[in-house]
């Protein structure tokens, strides 16, 4: 996904255009941390059981992956799994509590 700044980082002329591009940036963030929501919840209806739902291993292999693309991009993979670790954590709950309702 392409994200569309006004300005580049050697645009800016000052902290007034750093911070009006990084909040361009952390809607879209925003934007698409929603999106990936809506997938959560859509997926509590293919699961079979709460362990489905909670998928360790899949939650394991996740964060690994996230790590290596951090690393790719030049940031801290301990930072990017702490940020996916409590994103996806809460989700998790999110999508059990929908789990639960629907096979109640």
């Amino acid at each position: 996904m392409q994200i569309e700044n006004r300005l580049s980082p050697e645009q800016c002329a000052g902290m007034d255009d750093i911070r009006a591009e990084i909040d361009l940036l952390d809607r879209a963030v925003i934007s698409l941390i929603g999106k990936r929501y809506q997938y959560v919840l859509a997926a509590a209806k293919f699961k079979t059981s709460a362990i489905s739902v909670r998928a360790p291993e899949r939650f394991k292999a996740m964060l690994e992956q996230r790590r290596q693309w951090a690393a790719q991009d030049g940031l801290n993979p301990d930072a990017i799994e702490r940020m996916f670790s409590d994103l996806v954590n809460h989700f998790i709950e999110e999508e059990m509590q929908r789990w639960k309702s629907t096979h109640a």
